[in-house]
């Protein structure tokens, strides 16, 4: 099939694991998908995309190991379901990605921002993650292991980068895995947060009106190395994986620097 592994079965780091996507149609849930699956995991892909989901898993089932359900994670049930779909067919839950994120348009004038609009990326960026780790948890708790994962942003950490509600809800999803990792400790469930700078995404170039020429122009501190959904595929896999079996509470962040440079003021060189 498309998505068999070239990897050595001794090589595979999720081999018999079982990890629930939400947001894994396209973009970075897609890349990390994908990489599960190379990797032994059973994965099961929450989205509402469902053309995009359904292809992404006839790529990479030929052996049962991809589903995919249509899920909005604003809605409990559907979250519910999802991870009630992902045990019954797998028999567990070993890996919880809260992946799925929207944002909202740029309005660079907090007069300008609608309430509504503010409540929809809160909705989905947050709710959506508050319920997927609390459906997880139902399942983990008993089993006394799992790693649950949300995709938050650079913008979890700083300022000025995006808008008001998107900005918002990933610094509270720092905080909500900082909770949830203490609570959930007990039972031997990490909880950790993946916070990547731009990636450069069909959808983010859109949104930042920035094209696959220029693109470049937005990494302005780490030089000849561009963000890609597989880079934060690449850190799930820690975080999903036996390696990072006493890594709990951490904001992993995959940001090239960006968020440690003041670049209005640095005492360094800058090379041409």
């Amino acid at each position: 099939m498309a998505g068999v592994s070239l990897v050595s079965a001794a090589a595979r780091r999720l081999e018999g694991k079982v990890a629930h996507i939400t947001g894994g149609a396209s973009g970075i849930g897609e890349a990390t998908a994908r990489l599960f699956s190379k990797h032994g995991a059973h994965v099961v892909i929450a989205d509402i995309q469902d053309d995009l989901g359904h292809s992404v898993c006839n790529d990479l089932d030929s052996s049962s190991s991809a589903s995919y359900v249509h899920c909005d994670v604003t809605d409990e049930k559907h979250i519910e379901d999802a991870v009630n779909t992902a045990v019954s067919k797998y028999g567990k839950l070993d890996i919880m990605m809260n992946n799925a994120g929207i944002s909202e348009e740029i309005k660079t004038s907090i007069l300008d921002n609608q309430k509504c609009d503010f409540e929809r990326v809160i909705s989905v960026n947050l709710v959506g993650a508050f319920l997927g780790t609390k459906h997880a948890a139902r399942f983990m708790i008993p089993a006394r292991r799992g790693s649950i994962i949300n995709t938050t942003s650079v913008c979890g950490r700083i300022g000025g980068v995006a808008p008001h509600g998107y900005t918002s809800s990933k610094h509270a999803l720092v905080g909500l895995m900082r909770n949830t990792a203490v609570e959930l400790g007990q039972f031997g469930i990490r909880v950790n947060c993946l916070s990547p700078y731009v990636v450069a995404t069909r959808l983010t170039l859109k949104h930042m009106n920035v094209d696959e020429e220029n693109v470049g122009e937005i990494y302005s501190n780490l030089k000849g190395a561009h963000l890609v959904p597989n880079d934060v595929a690449q850190a799930a896999l820690f975080l999903g994986g036996d390696e990072s079996k006493y890594v709990s509470g951490h904001d992993l962040v995959i940001d090239g620097g960006f968020t440690v440079v003041n670049n209005g003021f640095c005492m360094f060189g800058k090379s041409e």
